[in-house]
């Protein structure tokens, strides 16, 4: 079976936080709502939803699911990325996998997992392995 190798940036357009637990510590657990613009490989929009555990330190720790709307080389459709990932001295980093059964119209088989880490001013490189 033969692996494609996705690649590119994608741009945060819009991040909505809103803590729901915080202590005296600094810790917080917070949901995040987030528009992303894809380049490269995907082409198009996504939104996001992570859920999040600051420490005392300022580390958090991320799990969240993301639904992509656009093309990979030309073919249309929707996916859902399921990430689990961590922001540590200013840089987010996060394992995904495509959601098995997600995919719809041009997109609906593609199965594969990925990465990504931010450089600056909202923007992160991509990587993705189609299975």
């Amino acid at each position: 079976m033969t692996q494609t190798q996705l690649t590119g940036t994608f741009q945060i357009t819009n991040w909505q936080e809103t803590p729901y637990s915080e202590n005296d510590t600094g810790a917080k657990q917070s949901l995040a709502i987030i528009s992303q613009q894809y380049s490269g490989d995907l082409e198009g929009i996504s939104e996001l939803r992570y859920l999040m555990s600051y420490q005392p330190d300022g580390t958090a720790q991320f799990v969240g699911f993301e639904t992509f709307t656009g093309t990979i080389h030309g073919q249309a459709g929707t996916l859902v990325l399921q990430h689990q990932g961590q922001f540590v001295a200013g840089v987010a980093s996060s394992m995904f996998s495509i959601v098995e059964g997600s995919g719809t119209s041009e997109l609906a088989t593609v199965k594969g997992e990925g990465s990504f880490t931010t450089a600056e001013h909202g923007q992160a490189a991509y990587q993705i392995s189609l299975s």
